[in-house]
Order: C-alpha cells, then sequence, then structure tokens
C-alpha cells in the first residue's frame, strides 16, 4: 500500500451484494478517495448475509483496496425456526450478528494497517455499533455516515427496533467526531434533536452519480427504443417501499386512464425495475386490470440498469411525504441519464424543490391519484410530440461521485489536524 493516509470504512452495502443502491456511495468513495491523498481500507460482512448477490461491480472494487469480510447472519433467513425468532435477536437490525466477528477483525485491521481514522456508514445501523465499538477501543476518530436518519417519531415502526434504534443513535452522535448526512433538512433535524451537540459536528455531503459508469454504460448502449414502435416506456429503477414510496395511488391513476382509453398497452408500458417487493404489487396490478401496461421486472446487473435508464422515454421518482427530508440517492442517476422524469412527491419536500431548481415540470404529490392522472396525461402528450427533456447537462455534472469524494477528504483532513 502507499504512504497516504488511511480510513477504515465499515459498510455492509459492498460488492457483491445487490439488494440497494446504497452500495454505490462507499464503493465510489473508495475509488475516488486515493486522489485526494485518503487510502480506503474496507470492513464489510460476508456475502452469505446478503438476500441478493451479482459479480458484476466486485472488478469495481480498485485494486489493491483492502477488504476483510467479517462472520455475519441474517436473523430472518439463518436464524428462524418456522420463520420465526425473537425480536431481540434482530435489534438493532437483523445483522447484529456481524457485529462481534467485525469488532475482533478491525482492531487487527487497525494494529496492521494503522489508519488515521473510522468511518461507518448507515444503514445498517449494526454497521454504526461496529464503528462505536472501534471507536471506543482505538480512540481514533470517527465518522458516522448516517445519510438519513436512523430514527423517527414514527420509524422504525416496531416500538422494540425503534427503542434500540435511538439508544444506538443517541451513543453515536455523542461519541463520534463528525456525523454526515445527504441533505440540509436532516443535518438540521439532528441538530435540534441534540441541541447538546456543538454545530460543528454536523457536515452534508450528498449522493451523486459516477462518469464513469455511464460512459461505460453508453459504450454499448442499443440505439433501438425500449419498447415497441409507438410505444412509450417510463422506468422505475430500484426499491419501491410499500410505505415511503406506496405506489398504490400511482396504480389506482393508471386504471383510472386506462379504463377511460387514455392509456393502452400499445401506447404506454411501465417498467418496475427490482422494487424488492414484487410479491406485494403483483395483486394490485393484477386487480386493476394494468398487467399489460406495468411490467415488474428482476434485479439486473448495475451496467444494464443505467442502459435501461439511458433508453427509456421517461424516468418515475416516488418519494412519499414522510421522507421529505430526504433525497433519493436514484435522482442523481436520474440527471446524468438525462431523461425526462415524471416525480411522484410531496411538493413541499426537499426533493420537489430540488427537481424544481433543475426545471424538472412533471412534479405531483405521490398521495393523490386523480393529479397523478392529470399529470400523466399531459406528460405523455408532451412526450410524444417531443416537447420534454431532461435535466440539463450543465446541472447533472454538478452531482458527480468524484466531487462527493473530494468532499469527504477535505472532512478528514480536518479531523486529523
Amino acid at each position: 500500500m502507499t504512504k497516504k493516509k488511511r480510513v477504515l470504512m465499515i459498510a455492509y452495502h459492498f460488492p457483491p451484494v445487490r439488494e440497494s443502491s446504497g452500495i454505490q456511495r462507499t464503493l465510489k468513495f473508495c475509488t475516488y478517495l486515493r486522489e485526494y491523498g485518503w487510502e480506503p481500507i474496507v470492513l464489510t460482512i460476508s456475502p452469505k448475509a446478503y438476500v441478493t448477490t451479482s459479480p458484476d461491480q466486485v472488478k469495481e472494487i480498485p485494486e489493491n483496496v483492502i477488504v476483510e469480510r467479517a462472520f455475519g447472519l441474517d436473523t430472518k433467513r439463518h436464524l428462524s425456526i418456522a420463520g420465526k425468532h425473537f425480536r431481540w435477536m434482530a435489534q438493532p437490525d437483523r445483522w447484529v450478528s456481524w457485529w462481534p466477528g467485525a469488532v475482533w477483525t478491525g482492531m487487527k485491521m487497525i494494529q496492521r494497517y494503522s489508519p488515521s481514522a473510522i468511518m461507518s456508514t448507515f444503514p445498517i445501523a449494526t454497521a454504526h455499533l461496529i464503528g462505536l465499538s472501534l471507536c471506543k477501543r482505538s480512540g481514533l476518530p470517527w465518522v458516522a455516515d448516517f445519510r438519513d436518519s436512523m430514527t423517527e417519531p414514527d420509524y422504525p415502526r416496531d416500538p422494540m427496533t425503534w427503542k434500540v434504534q435511538r439508544k444506538l443513535e443517541q451513543e453515536v452522535v455523542h461519541h463520534c467526531t463528525r456525523a454526515v448526512f445527504t441533505t440540509e433538512p436532516s443535518r438540521q433535524m439532528y441538530a435540534e434533536r441534540y441541541p447538546d451537540i456543538p454545530e460543528s459536528r454536523w457536515s452534508v455531503i450528498e449522493n451523486g452519480f459516477d462518469e464513469e459508469n455511464f460512459r461505460d454504460a453508453e459504450a454499448q448502449l442499443e440505439s433501438n427504443a425500449l419498447g415497441e414502435p409507438g410505444q412509450i416506456t417510463l422506468v422505475h429503477s430500484g426499491v419501491l417501499y410499500p410505505q415511503e414510496r406506496d405506489p398504490r395511488p400511482f396504480f389506482a391513476a393508471l386504471g383510472k386512464l386506462k379504463q377511460s382509453g387514455d392509456i393502452d398497452r400499445n401506447g404506454l408500458q411501465i417498467i418496475l425495475r427490482a422494487t424488492g417487493n414484487d410479491d406485494h404489487y403483483r395483486p394490485m396490478i393484477a386487480a386493476l386490470d394494468l398487467d399489460d401496461i406495468v411490467r415488474l421486472e428482476p434485479v439486473v446487473p448495475y451496467r444494464d440498469a443505467l442502459q435501461e435508464m439511458l433508453r427509456a422515454d421517461g424516468l418515475l421518482l416516488f418519494q412519499g411525504s414522510v421522507c421529505n427530508h430526504q433525497i433519493p440517492a436514484k435522482i442523481y442517476e436520474y440527471y446524468r441519464a438525462g431523461r425526462p422524469i415524471l416525480a411522484l412527491a410531496d411538493p413541499a419536500g426537499i426533493t420537489a424543490g430540488m427537481l424544481r431548481k433543475a426545471d424538472v415540470p412533471d412534479i405531483v404529490d405521490m398521495a393523490d391519484a386523480e393529479k397523478i392522472a392529470d399529470t400523466m396525461v399531459r406528460m405523455l402528450d408532451a412526450l410524444r410530440k417531443g416537447r420534454r427533456q431532461g435535466v440539463a447537462p450543465a446541472i447533472a455534472a454538478n452531482n458527480s461521485r468524484r466531487s462527493r469524494s473530494a468532499e469527504l477528504a477535505e472532512l478528514l483532513n480536518k479531523l486529523i489536524t
């Protein structure tokens, strides 16, 4: 390894996991931090713990980056009997079995590689539990990358999980050297929640997109459209949470438009890629007779997912009012894809505000089926007439993963000086 300063990064989401776009944050920090004088070493979980894996992004782990995988299981899948387990076995989350082995492995890594700082990233909450333990044992400065909030008044919904995670959250913010969030409203919420913590402890580093991934996707991009001739294709790529991104009003709007004759399978197809909840949504789609318009599609390699975005006529974004202080990580990839966006988001939230600044015209309340139907009719008509454009390249360019890594390097430099 080089003589650069080292940071021990603790992350559940790391290749070969293929469960969440959250993998990109840690992976791209590992890719670009070295340009700014920092050498990452990674502590993650054994692949057995992942529900879904794919080798497609393993090759993106930079050469010579040290990755240690500590033993860990998924309580729900590995430690249940007849599908049931004691709730305390999944606190603060289902991967708490990762904690003992990760602390042991992490201390060995600290002794061997002498990192200057520790960084843990949420979700998963156990990653912060590991970071807390290593911080206490090593005395190293610790960056707790919350991304979004760990707890809110009604989240997590299970009372025991809420209590355990709120207690962990309190310990984290009082012991970490810096707490990092992906939006300013999240930072402000925590500053108000913990008024005894100095303002200097709170920071914001947004998510972003990776230019190299997009160039790779564009290099082998098929020129033909996704749909059949005359058919508009709208794509949502990524997890569609039943509460935070509830698509039921969207389905209701589609059902209404199909009944009125405004849409049919010849003119429109909707691709919901890797929702993570297909079994939950399939009966809803069938009940509204939308099977011929709405397609639930499985996880694909990351490059394929980007290519699908690039070839779509439009991109769907869901964000409910319960997440008004959060920005979906997918939005930055949508910016770079340059395709028109239909945003189903609370107009009062930060996501809608960000899209308005980017001159995205089609923004509608995710919970209002009537307004969704009206907005869709206008957008589909505009798409057919060539009157909808994606976010301007100049705006997208300000949101690269490389620039976010520069921000993290600057933060780390301040911690050790």
